[in-house]
């Protein structure tokens, strides 16, 4: 089996490249793997032009072409071949006000793309339903996505005096501001990693947070952040999927997130849930994972748990049935 994965420019961001390096690390042991990345960063039509030359290039009739997310457009230049399409969220639709933008992204983002595609993933049921909500399509099948295997086990005593909070990410759906008001008056380090704004440093500064910040890190140095603290925040008031949830899962740390699709499905029942937009649940969501040792341990039991589905052994082998029945029709 011969697959042939297009990547979007590694500039605009490396997560759908570390979701999917799991995956092929795994399909490399018993298939022919070939990466391209897109030469063009850009959504405007030059853009998309260009890197449709370049994916019509190459094609391969023998090959399985699977799109891994972001530049759906390039299904165009894959029109006749075998293709699977993976839409991680819709957020190139839904935060568009401009209704020519809106109008130009849902024709070369969603609608094409899902009509030539032989299939479509959908990496939550969440997305699957939006995408639905907005087109008619009988392709779409729903594959979650596996925890890197770098994520292990890792048990640590939990430091009631002082715990460290690990918040991961500080773009406007991270939801940051709202967790630094909710610290107010709780004796924690937040550990953040991303760049702040002046805003987010004026928060710190006026709710007496003791924090440090991070960014550009290497995996292995991410891994390390996770096994370092105590609580993993994700309270995102939008995400496609929420890796960091089972990423915090599989160390075996207490994870805080929201009560909102698609983390909800990803999560489980092993999490403590909160309203993002309340900074009274979350401030009674750290008290109470601080103080309570038995509501920790189930979570972080439950936890590790439910972070077995998401293992590259089960993840791969749904791919696997994927592409192989693909072949057969």
């Amino acid at each position: 089996m011969k697959i042939i994965y297009f990547f979007r420019h590694p500039k605009i961001g490396h997560s759908i490249h570390r979701v999917f390096r799991t995956l092929v690390n795994e399909l490399e042991k018993t298939s022919e793997i070939n990466i391209y990345e897109m030469p063009y960063l850009g959504s405007m039509p030059n853009d998309l032009l260009n890197n449709n030359i370049y994916t019509f290039k190459k094609r391969d009739t023998k090959a399985i072409h699977h799109v891994t997310g972001h530049i759906h457009d390039v299904l165009l230049a894959l029109f006749g071949v075998k293709t699977v399409l993976t839409i991680h969220d819709l957020v190139f639709l839904d935060n568009v006000k401009n209704p020519i933008k809106r109008c130009y992204k849902w024709l070369f983002w969603l609608y094409l793309p899902v009509k030539i595609a032989d299939k479509v993933v959908c990496i939550s049921n969440e997305t699957k339903q939006n995408i639905l909500n907005k087109i008619k399509a009988d392709n779409l099948t729903v594959i979650h996505n596996a925890v890197d295997p770098i994520f292990t086990y890792s048990p640590k005593n939990f430091n009631e005096e002082k715990p460290i909070i690990l918040h991961i990410g500080t773009g406007w759906n991270k939801n940051l501001n709202m967790t630094i008001e909710a610290l107010a008056d709780i004796n924690c380090h937040l550990r953040i990693i991303g760049k702040l704004n002046e805003i987010q440093l004026n928060l710190l500064e006026k709710f007496k947070v003791e924090y440090s910040c991070i960014l550009n890190l290497t995996d292995e140095e991410i891994r390390q952040e996770y096994i370092n603290c105590d609580i993993v925040n994700f309270p995102s008031i939008y995400e496609g999927f929420g890796m960091p949830v089972i990423e915090g899962q599989q160390t075996g740390r207490v994870v805080v997130t929201s009560k909102i699709e698609p983390i909800v499905e990803v999560a489980g029942n092993a999490a403590a849930f909160v309203t993002p937009n309340n900074i009274i649940s979350l401030k009674e969501a750290y008290i109470e994972i601080i103080k309570n040792p038995i509501y920790r341990e189930n979570l972080v039991k439950d936890g590790l748990k439910n972070a077995k589905r998401f293992s590259i052994k089960n993840i791969s082998k749904q791919y696997v049935e994927l592409y192989q029945n693909l072949i057969k029709e």
